[in-house]
């Protein structure tokens, strides 16, 4: 029982408040019966969609832009993407090159995973990317969240 867990998404005050309520309870239940336990709240991460979106975005980059001579993986145009975004800084590499340090994607919040998408888009059309059809679907972003939605 000590490795069991709790976890709660909330979308509103309401839910919010009941949720905590019902925290509150399985916490004290966890500590009468000599536990520890260990609480943390964060904004929520990028979503599922998000992500898929992301990949078929830096995809599509990679096939069909040159970089200074050069073909860049998807995970090479997340890096250059992502450290466009939050103004991240390389430094130079243990064995030479240099390394860019900052944020990851996966740590990303909806809203900067929507900027990075947007990004991506932004970049990729001045550089005449035909974008696939994964790689679309703007029209599908919840107005309120930024979350990218499954196709209908």
């Amino acid at each position: 029982m000590s490795d069991q867990r709790i976890a709660y998404t909330l979308f509103n005050a309401s839910e919010g408040y009941e949720s905590i309520k019902q925290m509150a309870m399985w916490c004290k239940a966890m500590l009468t019966a000599g536990h520890r336990v260990e609480i943390s709240a964060k904004k929520q991460t990028r979503s599922l969609a998000q992500n898929s979106m992301m990949w078929s975005c830096l995809t599509d980059l990679s096939k069909q832009v040159d970089w200074y001579g050069n073909k860049l993986t998807p995970d090479d145009w997340k890096h250059v993407l992502s450290s466009t975004l939050k103004k991240q800084r390389a430094v130079p590499g243990i064995d030479g090159g240099f390394v860019v340090v900052g944020l990851s994607t996966s740590a990303m919040t909806i809203a900067e995973m929507t900027e990075l998408i947007e990004l991506a888009h932004a970049f990729g059309t001045q550089k005449d990317v035909k974008w696939s059809k994964t790689s679309l679907g703007r029209d599908r972003v919840d107005a309120e969240t930024g979350e990218i939605l499954e196709a209908a």
